[in-house]
């Protein structure tokens, strides 16, 4: 015997959700853990508050700082241009540019950051000389490679050449990710490679690219740190640079802390716009582009 719809309707309308007392539980536990460490660190005469306010703003903070936010754009708009080359490249069918995508990222991956910029600052001991010419005829230019390369110049030609071994994986990743129908139906209509790749697979490999880009790129924001070794004159340099002379140590290290915690939290609202952008054609025309039908006689 059927149920009768007014009966379950009723079922349904008195349907309560289960009480879950442990998550109350572990949220309460972790804000009180919050704020005890909040209290702790307000109260702490270690942290001298005082001093990290009045060297948040700094000149010397300031100009390290533009110089790790120029670093940052400079290596993630040219680590994603060349590694969306190569990732192309590693999808191509061409096996010699297989093999060299593959090539560089792997040996990209293999090598720290911190030995690829030590190389490029100590490049005029393998080559003390850059000479440009005519093979087997007269020489163009030909400079000595010693000063040539500065802590500035070795930070972006490392940490962009790194960039883009880690962005060529992001790119091939996202993609792959993208249904080869629309890559065939794109063209069945006569649309060529670079337009198909353009207009339509790009568009929605965004959505599974942006999420592990915008992480890649709070990851590349915190690593400019490291080219305070060659001294860069990054953020990290400056902050080193004064506590060097009047040693606070910890409170300039919570400036720099601020500083970044500030960028990489911007960073996360703007992957959040980018998310919820590239998201709204899911499945569907979207603001990028159309999603091609499939061909005739494939499921869906």
């Amino acid at each position: 015997m059927s149920t009768p719809t007014a009966v379950v309707a009723d079922s349904y309308a008195d349907a309560r959700p289960a009480r879950r007392p442990l998550r109350w539980v572990t949220g309460v536990a972790g804000l009180v853990v919050l704020l005890l460490a909040l209290v702790s660190m307000a109260g702490n005469p270690a942290f001298e508050w005082d001093v990290v306010g009045r060297y948040l703003a700094a000149d010397i903070v300031l100009d390290g700082l533009r110089v790790t936010l120029l670093l940052t754009a400079i290596a993630l708009i040219g680590g994603f241009a060349l590694g969306t080359v190569l990732a192309v490249m590693r999808m191509s069918g061409s096996r010699l540019l297989q093999a060299i995508s593959w090539g560089y990222t792997w040996l990209f991956r293999s090598v720290p950051i911190l030995v690829q910029l030590l190389f490029w600052y100590n490049i005029s001991l393998v080559y003390p000389r850059l000479t440009v010419g005519v093979p087997f005829g007269p020489t163009i230019l030909d400079l000595p490679t010693r000063g040539l390369i500065n802590g500035f110049a070795a930070a972006v030609i490392g940490l962009t050449l790194h960039e883009a071994a880690h962005a060529a994986e992001i790119v091939r990743g996202g993609l792959l990710s993208v249904e080869r129908s629309q890559t065939e139906a794109a063209q069945a209509l006569g649309l060529s490679r670079p337009r198909t790749l353009w207009r339509i697979v790009l568009p929605q490999a965004m959505r599974a690219i942006v999420p592990p880009a915008a992480n890649q790129a709070a990851a590349l924001l915190k690593g400019t740190s490291v080219v305070s070794v060659i001294a860069g004159q990054d953020l990290l340099f400056s902050v080193q640079l004064i506590y060097n002379r009047n040693y606070l140590v910890i409170p300039l290290l919570l400036v720099a802390t601020l500083w970044y915690l500030f960028f990489t939290t911007l960073l996360s609202v703007v992957q959040y716009l980018l998310e919820r952008f590239f998201g709204r054609g899911s499945g569907r025309a979207g603001p990028v582009g159309p999603r091609l039908p499939l061909l005739a006689g494939e499921e869906r």
